[in-house]
């Protein structure tokens, strides 16, 4: 008797290895076909960024030949999962249905109805967590809440991460082998008949081909597809030399990961955005490079590490229990802001125009490139909010329209963080972006690489943004002055209605 076909529903997991779902249905049954749903509202979405698309479909391009030399295939389907999904299902003799699930308050209304439709039609779903070290129902206050603050979150966390990996949790699922793919041949008439109407793609499209070329892949430090997020992490936790601890970004990332001019970081957030990586991977890596180091400064640079992990897990869990904060402030107060909003201020933020060197520079990156520099974020992100006085959410879709690891978790998280209306103990940070750029660029070598039109300029004036005019050239001048703006800011926050 003929196993049972089963579909596997990609989503941000765009890998076979260690993949929980997938391994799940694989043990299950050979018989087993994927699918990836090119969703027509996503495609159409005013923050999809071409360069998110780009990494996407490449690694859709590598995903499709791994489950081709898995035995079975991965099939690419335009249109809204709710319509297509079931009626893919019923056309392939599918029993089962299962995907990942996910925490974005639209994807979890998306998969519900998916989920009643499958069912609807007699068919099994079945769905499990895989993009998370820990699942959100799984760690909670003593009162029972979920955490609103990072650090307790972090202590339970971290101690739920180390019991899961000394009981095995963490060990890394195989991607599955000897899957026996469909024989559309021997359907039934009915099934043919469903066949001819799906709005089946035949190839992996480029981001060109849907609308949203992106020409930047060359300077992006992201590379699409699970192969090469498997090499990129092994280069950044052990030098690219496995066990050697030589040369690896991970032994240095504190300090090397606040320096914008060098490769200090993992460059793997697009991969785990994506799920082209798995964090699992990600913790055993860096737990591997402990064996390895040989300073109390490595060991410390891979806590870190891990407590960047950890960030990305705690917004995650933010937006899984408080869902509102995708459509605005946590803090309420924060509704009330009287932000100034001034268009043509916000278009020379947006386009790197704004007379302040390193801020510019960290726009300009994100608009060739589609990724920038977290410490650029959290610097060009305060600017745009307290020295120029422009709602945060105006920000927050402006980086998702350009990043290539747009999430809208850490996205939004990242903003709160920066707008001060998030879950943060501290609620008001300030960021001189010339300080910062004299801290974190000291030699303007970041300006400069990026800003090639002051590259004459002294390092001193780049730093400070005080260029003369006839240096300058084109260049604009500073559209604020950064003490005045941050004392307007305070004035205007010390107004809010006190929580």
């Amino acid at each position: 008797m003929a196993p049972d076909r089963w579909l596997f529903w990609h989503r941000r997991d765009l890998r076979l290895g260690d993949n929980l779902g997938l391994a799940a249905a694989a043990a299950a049954t050979p018989a087993l076909t994927g699918v990836y749903l090119f969703d027509p509202e996503w495609l159409e979405a005013a923050d999809l960024a071409p360069a998110r698309l780009w990494f996407l479909c490449e690694s859709l391009r590598e995903l499709q030949q791994r489950w081709r030399q898995a035995g079975s295939e991965l099939l690419l389907v335009r249109g809204r999962p709710v319509d297509v999904l079931p009626s893919l299902a019923e056309a392939c003799g599918a029993a089962v249905v299962t995907w990942n699930r996910d925490v974005e308050p639209a994807a979890r209304q998306r998969d519900r109805q998916v989920a009643s439709a499958l069912q609807a039609s007699g068919r099994r779903v079945l769905v499990d967590w895989d993009q998370l070290l820990v699942p959100p129902e799984e760690i909670r206050t003593g009162s029972g809440e979920p955490y609103r603050v990072y650090g307790p979150f972090l202590r339970n966390w971290r101690g739920q991460v180390t019991a899961r990996d000394a009981a095995g949790l963490l060990t890394p699922a195989a991607a599955p082998q000897g899957l026996v793919g469909l024989d559309r041949a021997a359907l039934g008439p009915e099934a043919q008949a469903l066949w001819q109407h799906l709005p089946l793609l035949a190839a992996v499209p480029t981001a060109g081909e849907l609308g949203h070329p992106f020409d930047g892949a060359d300077l992006c430090p992201c590379r699409p597809g699970e192969r090469a997020a498997g090499i990129q992490l092994e280069a950044f936790a052990d030098g690219g030399a496995s066990g050697s601890g030589h040369g690896a970004a991970l032994f240095a990332y504190e300090p090397g990961r606040n320096i914008p001019s060098e490769a200090g970081t993992s460059a793997l957030s697009a991969a785990l955005s994506l799920g082209c990586l798995s964090p699992r991977q990600a913790w055993l890596a860096s737990e591997a490079a402990r064996l390895t180091a040989r300073s109390d400064e490595a060991l410390a640079s891979i806590t870190v590490w891990q407590q960047e992990l950890a960030w990305r897990e705690f917004y995650q869990h933010a937006l899984f229990h408080f869902p509102e904060l995708a459509e605005g402030p946590y803090r309420p107060q924060w509704r009330q802001f009287p932000w100034d909003n001034n268009r043509p201020w916000f278009e020379a933020w947006r386009l790197g125009l704004t007379g302040m060197p390193f801020v510019d520079a960290a726009m300009r990156q994100l608009n060739a490139s589609g990724w920038m520099h977290n410490r650029c974020r959290m610097v060009v992100a305060s600017f745009l909010v307290k020295d120029l006085i422009c709602d945060w959410r105006w920000g927050e879709t402006a980086f998702m329209q350009r990043l290539v690891d747009g999430d809208l978790a850490a996205n939004n998280g990242g903003w709160q963080w920066s707008a001060s209306s998030g879950m943060d103990p501290k609620p008001l940070r300030i960021f001189n972006p010339a300080t910062q750029a004299g801290r974190f660029d000291g030699e303007a070598s970041y300006i400069r690489s990026w800003l090639p039109e002051l590259a004459h300029v002294a390092t001193a004036d780049l730093i400070s943004g005080q260029i003369a005019p006839l240096e300058r050239g084109d260049y604009p001048a500073p559209l604020v002055d950064h003490r005045l703006q941050q004392a307007r800011f305070k004035a205007l926050y010390a107004g809010l209605p006190k929580p």
